[in-house]
């Protein structure tokens, strides 16, 4: 595995090692010894899985203190741009974003620490993503961003009038108007 950073401090792309033959491929999509060495100690306590069409956008989501989560993604099947935003507020990239295209053909991960905003929208026809969180999902702490909040200007490479958003992202506030804890 490649442990890669990014402009954004603790926020890594994880590049797994692929042995393709003419039966298909195998790789290691998480090795707790190689993870702690160039990320540090973590406990993944759920994975997640969803399938979505085209133009699906899901977040930016994150949950508040103290089930905040530390997530490890990645596409299986079809393409994404994925995006994560520092709500870090002691970071020197509070309020950056840093986006990047993981996809079943590429098999990049990213690991989203504690502190950050997340989403993702489906740029093929559909997208099978998956994600391990490092803490229990908590409805009564979930809570998000608008995904298009003018001052994140994210970018997220499908025209609006092609986005799917659900009744809970299409009434998320701006980062100004959500309180970060």
């Amino acid at each position: 595995m490649k442990f890669i950073h990014t402009p954004i401090k603790d926020l890594i792309i994880i590049k797994p090692n692929v042995y393709s033959d003419s039966r298909g491929y195998f790789l290691e999509s998480f090795n707790r010894k190689e993870f702690e060495a160039h990320i540090g100690p973590i406990q993944f306590v759920q994975v997640n899985e969803s399938k979505s069409v085209r133009g699906v956008l899901r977040g930016l989501h994150f949950q508040k203190p103290p089930f905040a989560q530390a997530k490890l993604v990645r596409c299986v099947e079809g393409e994404v741009l994925d995006v994560a935003v520092d709500l870090r507020k002691k970071s020197p990239t509070y309020g950056k974003h840093f986006s990047i295209k993981l996809s079943g053909e590429n098999k990049h991960q990213l690991f989203i620490p504690r502190g950050f905003a997340h989403g993702f929208v489906v740029l093929s026809e559909s997208a099978i993503f998956s994600y391990q969180v490092d803490n229990w999902y908590a409805p009564e702490h979930d809570t998000g961003i608008a995904w298009n909040d003018p001052q994140l200007n994210i970018d997220w490479g499908v025209e609006k009038n092609q986005l799917i958003l659900s009744d809970k992202d299409i009434v998320l506030n701006t980062l100004s108007e959500t309180k970060i804890p």
